[in-house]
């Protein structure tokens, strides 16, 4: 952050409470189905006093004047995007005075990581100038490189990276199964979204008219044109389509390669859209309907942590404000 941050208000910040970064909480693959929860950093504030202080950067550890301005700048960085836009609201986040709190947002409007309008701050330029970037220097196999490794340590099946290419989906990273099979997917490989369990996971939040038009571009590819015709019909699939929508995961149940089951979930960024997938794939005595119910929440949390490692946050309940 810019050094005017950090020396604008160092000599109006002794007596009040410091700000330290909290700590990440950590994750097991190897635990038992987990619960389908999903966590943000962010919480709502209401005004005023009511406004609750940006729990991952206050606490009560003493700090140097130069890092207790800093994380104060930060705090009120998320606040803004959490929603609060007025000095007061700030003030009473931080726990600062008027003439702090005041000194603290000029310095961040002045290095544009605000903007003043009418009505208050929003979040300024510069953020989406260090977003963008960090988008950049985060490709998206090696964030979720990791995670795709603890998914195949604890299945021990074969593990699949995909994006939408397309009425395609191509495959961009894959771990092999230890069990000794082998699949004909391979990295750079690409196969028709309609037919495979990680292409029905990017197409979660396509409209249903989308889903024909995919499932009908699918049948004409010549490869693909005889498997299961007769009990994988249009009507069959919009009817899983719109099962899968709903839970927020897929399965490929043969449709692609004969003997073949996956688990699929969607992978979104920081805008919400579904910009990648992964699968846990192996056969059929290896997948049995139970387990590919159990494998569900396995694969939907590492879909979920891939998703905050590019900025998705899952959305939050709203709660109706008593006008007064």
């Amino acid at each position: 952050m810019d050094k005017s941050l950090n020396t604008a208000a160092s000599d109006s910040i002794a007596g009040t409470h410091a700000v330290t970064p909290g700590g990440a909480a950590t994750r097991d693959i190897r635990d038992a189905v987990p619960a389908n929860a999903s966590s943000s950093a962010r919480s709502s504030r209401a005004p005023a006093a009511a406004v609750e202080t940006p729990s991952t950067l206050l606490d009560a550890t003493p700090q140097q004047a130069g890092t207790q301005t800093l994380l104060r700048g930060l705090a009120i960085l998320e606040a803004a995007a959490a929603g609060v836009r007025d000095l007061r609201t700030f003030g009473a986040a931080l726990g600062t005075t008027r003439s702090t709190t005041h000194r603290l947002v000029s310095s961040l409007v002045q290095a544009r990581y605000l903007r003043q309008v009418q009505g208050g701050y929003l979040l300024g330029p510069k953020l989406i100038e260090l977003g963008a970037v960090s988008l950049e220097q985060m490709p998206l196999s090696t964030v979720a490189r990791p995670h795709l490794e603890a998914l195949a340590e604890a299945t021990r099946d074969t593990i699949h990276l995909g994006v939408r290419e397309g009425g395609d989906v191509l495959y961009i990273d894959k771990i092999s199964g230890t069990r000794g099979l082998e699949m004909r997917s391979r990295v750079g490989h690409r196969m028709p979204l309609a037919w495979t369990g990680i292409g029905k996971a990017l197409m979660l939040d396509l409209a249903a008219p989308a889903w024909e038009a995919l499932w009908d571009a699918a049948r004409r590819k010549p490869e693909q044109s005889g498997l299961l015709s007769n009990t994988y019909t249009r009507d069959t699939f919009l009817e899983r389509m719109t099962a899968y929508a709903g839970a927020g995961h897929t399965f490929d149940l043969e449709e692609n390669e004969p003997g073949i089951r996956c688990v699929a979930a969607p992978v979104r960024d920081a805008s919400g859209l579904i910009v990648a997938a992964l699968s846990v794939a192996s056969t059929i005595p290896y997948m049995p309907t139970e387990r590919m119910d159990e494998l569900v929440p396995v694969i939907q949390r590492e879909a979920r942590a891939i998703s905050e490692e590019l900025g998705w946050r899952a959305p939050q309940p709203t709660t109706r404000r008593i006008k007064r």
